[in-house]
């Protein structure tokens, strides 16, 4: 469970753990949605069907929906800020977490799909792997 929250929250690849999902960091905003095609360590795809990240929208829906409620009531119940204060601080923190929020529910999803292969993850460090550098999609 470990080298999943791992690979989740650190953007990795969900089968070797050394490749990344996204070129660009989180909290760049510099083209925040495109995402490699397969992983450039293991070639692992990220894309194996069309539509396949519908699930990661699911995940979004229902994890910002909680966290918006637990942030609006934290300044609303715990600060005792007005309401209009209270929604405005939401809407500055989820304008900063958009991103990140973004690419962790499509490494949720790649989590639950594929699972971590120490045999890929020590050939990769072994580098016996021979892999095309990966192409960016913007396919959102």
């Amino acid at each position: 469970m470990a080298s999943k929250l791992y690979s989740i929250f650190s953007l990795k690849c969900p089968t070797c753990h050394r490749g990344e999902l996204f070129p660009t960091p989180s909290f760049s905003f510099s083209r925040p949605f495109d995402q490699y095609t397969h992983c450039p360590a293991c070639g692992q795809t990220y894309f194996p069907e069309p539509g396949f990240y519908y699930g990661s929208m699911f995940i979004s829906y229902i994890g910002s929906g909680f966290f918006c409620l637990g942030i609006v009531m934290f300044f609303r119940w715990i600060l005792d800020w007005s309401m209009i204060g209270s929604f405005i601080a939401l809407l500055v923190i989820v304008g900063v977490l958009f991103v990140w929020w973004f690419r962790v529910a499509r490494s949720v999803w790649l989590g639950m799909v594929y699972g971590f292969k120490p045999d890929v993850a020590a050939a990769v460090d072994a580098g016996t792997l021979h892999i095309p550098p990966p192409e960016t999609s913007n396919r959102t």
